[in-house]
């Protein structure tokens, strides 16, 4: 027979892995046992049937036997037809989500069996010197080290795809609930299961800019709010899980989370009711004036997004009440307008205004006659507050300050 390679390893290992090879069953009932006994992950995880176990012993003692039989054959392992077995288990166990760790070291013990039965082989035939079996020994383990690295191999590469494939479903199944598919319960289920929402129970939405990363999950967890997050074109949304139908607790702790524009939703009775938190979130978040880092509330905002929900008849309060006021020069209008805004903020209290302003009173009343005049409007008529706030409100949403 042929030598092996330049290493001295003779025909000996090729020999005794023949003869071992006939009860390759037989030692595949070993294996099995001794993986059950010294290899506990397999018994803790419990994702391997008995049935696929076997097979894999069978299919890589084989394998490995056969390797140390016929020596090397001059291809690159990777594309070598014996490592077939090896790739294959490798795959599947990825697929079970077995830990490699356990999967590796199951290896290593069927090449503790390999190289202990070569060797009673070899006490059995009396054929093999001292020389002789250290030769068989590195032939073991170099085929061992290279079944495990293509076992590796293919384990990592399967691991990638089943994650690209989770992170794709983990995203469709989001656009659904985006998109009002929680109202199917099966869908909702699923939902659940995969991103970790109840079906049931109060829970919110938040759409947040994107910013610095963060552990926003495992820094709520710890004041008990359960949460959920994903990345959405160039938003950032989640959903948390209340104890109680209220965002208080929530919002103060996002305060110390997210250092970015965010609204927050109504609080909804959940999953099936996902799309219409996502909806109100984005409405509130279009409530911020621009450069505010805030979290706005929907609750808090009502009046501004009722404006912004309708943006034609907002344009018309502004022009109605403020249309010949915005036209005066900055400086003035500036003045102007915040002395207005205070006189709304307080009730029409001119005392109050004033000391707000830090101006005196009259100054106040002068104002106040200034703008009367310039939009034909009696602020002084109760009738006039409702539509006027609303006015300041809309200015500020649609056209930005209204000072600068």
């Amino acid at each position: 027979m042929k030598q092996v390679n330049g290493n001295g390893q003779t025909r000996a290992a090729e020999s005794l892995a023949v003869r071992v090879l006939a009860r390759v069953t037989a030692l595949t009932d070993v294996l099995v046992r001794t993986i059950e006994d010294q290899n506990p992950g397999y018994r803790t995880v419990g994702v391997v049937p008995q049935d696929d176990l076997w097979r894999s012993c069978h299919d890589n003692l084989t394998r490995v036997l056969e390797l140390i039989a016929e020596g090397a054959q001059g291809l690159p392992p990777e594309t070598d037809g014996r490592y077939d077995a090896a790739r294959a288990t490798g795959r599947r166990r990825a697929e079970q989500r077995m830990p490699l760790d356990d999967v590796l070291r199951s290896f290593r013990l069927g090449g503790r069996l390999v190289w202990e039965s070569l060797i009673d082989q070899a006490h059995v035939d009396n054929s093999v010197d001292t020389d002789g079996l250290l030769d068989v020994a590195t032939r073991v383990w170099e085929v061992v080290d290279t079944t495990s690295a293509q076992v590796a191999a293919a384990y990592h590469s399967t691991e990638s795809n089943l994650v690209r494939t989770d992170e794709q479903r983990r995203a469709a199944l989001w656009e659904g609930l985006l998109h009002g598919r929680a109202k199917e319960l099966a869908f909702a289920y699923e939902a659940s299961r995969i991103i970790g929402i109840p079906v049931e129970g109060p829970c919110a939405a938040v759409v947040a800019d994107i910013g610095p990363a963060t552990q926003w999950e495992r820094r709520l967890a710890a004041d008990r709010i359960g949460s959920a997050w994903q990345v959405r074109a160039n938003t950032l949304v989640g959903l948390l899980t209340l104890r109680q139908p209220t965002v208080d607790t929530a919002v103060a702790a996002l305060k110390d989370v997210l250092d970015v524009p965010a609204g927050v939703s109504l609080v909804v009775r959940g999953l099936a009711e996902v799309d219409v938190a996502y909806r109100q979130a984005l409405l509130a978040r279009r409530t911020l004036p621009a450069g505010r880092n805030e979290i706005a509330v929907l609750a808090e905002r009502l009046p501004e997004a009722l404006l912004l929900s309708a943006p034609e008849l907002a344009e018309q309060l502004v022009h109605r009440w403020l249309g010949d006021l915005l036209a005066v020069p900055a400086a003035e209008r500036r003045l102007l307008l915040g002395t207005l805004q205070i006189w709304v903020a307080t009730g029409g209290s001119i005392r109050h205004t004033a000391e707000a302003a830090c101006c005196h009173r009259n100054t106040v009343i002068n104002r106040l006659q200034r703008m009367q005049a310039i939009t034909g409007h009696d602020f002084a008529d109760p009738a006039c507050q409702v539509e006027l706030a609303l006015a300041l409100r809309a200015s500020a949403l649609l056209a930005g300050p209204p000072a600068e």
